[in-house]
């Protein structure tokens, strides 16, 4: 829409120091990642309880992996207490039966051990597949009904790495944390207990490391989950680079600008590399803490239980044995999670930034809006005032009428207005103030599906959907047949270049229709137009790619087309809406003009009749 808005960020752009001023497209000071934007991140519990909510919505899976994961701890911590038998009682004593029984024993409780082990992670594995499924569905149902303003925020290639790359890291770090966190937490309570029916004197040593790691990791937390999220945010940016470079490659090449956009990503790959680097190194560094920290402790309790064992205390070797592997075991669960640090802060990262899109307003119909039935046709927009950005105005007070089966061109300068109207009157966006109805009901009172339906729209910029040519067509009417289907590609002057492809209407399109040519791709636009049926027709130049034979076949089609429906025009070369039955003249956002292309064109100090002798005296469209 050629009044849209630039893409604006409502956020603070953090622009790295190493980013090269004067790069990009050759304007002074450009910085490639300007348009994007960077979320400052939020508290990490918040997101991690909507996370867990998630969970919760595969209860029978995650009380499945819960059983089995206790079944595993219990076995461990038993097999461990037996092995201090196995010191005290067989080999003390010499007792070599006694002994092979109860390896025996311990044999098969790790064996079992290894089982539930393995169905824990299959389980555990399905568990988080089944969250990160549910997340990208709701991600998409949100990304998809959201309003066109949306759009004008966030990236192609921001919204494409949310739905992919963050929800697959949110997957990944889920698969491997969900199962291990319940273990450890497990794990460290009923080893807690064992040890303390062991010797709670060698407890408290073993537990002396405690508030010092606790420490370190409410430190390294919170540097931890800023350089995350940070992380994201600058894959976002590339990606969105990505994206754009790649539509935009004709052009690129065009103005032989390879060589500059590379810089650009160049410095874009290398802030995600750092932040990628600096993320993973201060949460890296919890792992090798704690381990010096568990192995601290383990020294002090081999060395003072063996004390306490010389000087006779009661204590015995093998509770010394059991105690050192309790000890590693209480260690276990605080090195998983310091180990599992990276992925945790990285998936906390990842979903603050897909809540974010969750959490944004959805394009939501009034509560008491109704459906458009039977519409006739006729459009009014009354004291209309909009603006992209609040403040900035680009239609100011518009005041238009088309009544039932009326032709209205809209024509003006670039930038005048002119799409917004349309913008408007389908509800990609709501007017500020004023009232546009059909058939005399408040479009803000109907319901947009309804709304929609009864309106066909061709315009300039065509998108064609990587799917046949058949379905293309079919897109905004699916429910008619191939006949229909073919009547109307007739009727657009479609059917000719159709018969040709490969395989005719069964023909796959590459993306936005890149194996066949502009022109081609505007008269498939026109024919899903013509299948629909609308009540309302709105043409933006929907004859500008095509050639000059091919354009007199569209507009005898048109005219069949437009034959009996309300038709709005916006009209680039006048002398095509000489015949309308009303030409409204638009400049600066204002309704400047209203009349016949007879009655304009006998004002000569008009807008419309300047607008039409530049034209034909430089053979140029406005």
């Amino acid at each position: 829409m050629s009044e849209s808005p630039e893409k604006t960020n409502n956020q603070t752009n953090t622009r790295p120091k190493s980013m090269p001023q004067g790069t990009g497209f050759g304007r002074p000071g450009y910085d490639p990642t300007s348009r994007f934007m960077f979320e400052k991140p939020k508290q990490g519990k918040k997101t991690f309880f909507r996370l867990i909510k998630y969970l919760a919505a595969n209860i029978p899976i995650l009380v499945t992996v819960f059983i089995i994961s206790a079944v595993t701890i219990v076995l461990t911590i038993v097999a461990t207490r037996i092995s201090a038998d196995v010191v005290d009682k067989y080999i003390e004593k010499r007792d070599i039966r006694g002994l092979g029984i109860v390896c025996l024993l311990l044999f098969a409780i790790y064996a079992v051990s290894v089982v539930s082990s393995y169905l824990q992670e299959r389980f555990s594995a399905k568990l988080a597949q089944n969250t990160a499924s549910k997340l990208r569905e709701d991600l998409f149902g949100a990304v998809s009904r959201m309003p066109i303003r949306f759009y004008d925020t966030y990236s192609t290639g921001d919204l494409m790495s949310r739905l992919t790359n963050d929800v697959d890291t949110i997957g990944q770090a889920m698969s491997q944390n969900v199962t291990s966190m319940f273990s450890a937490a497990l794990n460290f309570i009923g080893t807690l207990i064992a040890m303390l029916i062991l010797s709670p004197v060698l407890t408290l040593i073993a537990l002396s490391v405690i508030p010092v790691l606790a420490i370190l990791t409410r430190i390294i937390t919170i540097y931890s989950r800023r350089l995350f999220s940070q992380r994201s945010t600058d894959l976002g940016i590339m990606n969105g680079y990505i994206e754009e470079i790649i539509s935009g490659i004709k052009v690129v090449s065009l103005f032989s600008r390879e060589e500059r956009v590379k810089e650009d990503f160049d410095v874009m790959n290398s802030n995600f590399r750092k932040s990628e680097m600096m993320a993973n190194v201060v949460s890296g560094a919890m792992g090798p803490l704690s381990n010096l920290l568990n192995n601290t402790s383990y020294l002090l309790l081999a060395a003072i239980g063996g004390y306490m064992v010389i000087k006779n205390t009661g204590m015995t070797i093998g509770i010394v044995f059991a105690a050192l592997q309790y000890k590693r075991q209480l260690g276990t669960p605080i090195n998983m999670i310091a180990n599992l640090f990276n992925t945790i802060q990285s998936a906390l990262a990842a979903a603050e930034r897909v809540f974010d899109i969750l959490d944004e307003e959805r394009e939501t119909d009034d509560s008491k809006a109704v459906p458009l039935k039977n519409v006739q046709g006729k459009i009014e927009f009354k004291d209309v005032t909009f603006s992209y950005i609040p403040g900035t105005p680009v239609l100011k007070h518009a005041n238009i009428m088309a009544i039932e089966g009326e032709t209205v061109a809209i024509v003006g300068p670039t930038g005048a207005g002119k799409t917004t109207i349309i913008s408007l009157l389908t509800r990609f966006y709501d007017a500020d103030t004023g009232v546009i109805s059909i058939d005399g009901i408040d479009v803000k009172k109907a319901t947009r599906e309804s709304l929609r339906k009864k309106i066909g729209m061709v315009l300039q910029d065509t998108y064609l959907f990587s799917e046949t040519v058949r379905d293309n067509i079919r897109y905004g009417a699916p429910e008619n047949a191939d006949e229909d289907v073919k009547k109307a590609a007739v009727m657009a002057g479609a059917h000719g270049f159709i018969s040709h492809l490969s395989n005719g209407y069964d023909t796959v399109l590459s993306d936005n229709g890149g194996n066949i040519s502009q022109g081609q791709r505007q008269l498939l636009a026109i024919a899903r137009a013509i299948l629909s049926d609308p009540q309302v027709l709105i043409l933006d130049e929907a004859t500008s790619s095509v050639d000059t034979r091919t354009e007199k076949r569209i507009q005898d089609a048109m005219l069949e087309l437009m034959k009996g429906r309300t038709c709005l025009v916006i009209a680039h070369r006048l002398s095509t809406i000489r015949n309308a039955d009303k030409i409204v003249v638009i400049s600066g956002g204002e309704v400047v003009e209203t009349g016949t292309h007879d009655e304009l064109i006998s004002k000569p100090g008009g807008m419309y009749a300047k607008l039409y002798n530049i034209q034909f005296s430089t053979g140029l469209a406005l």
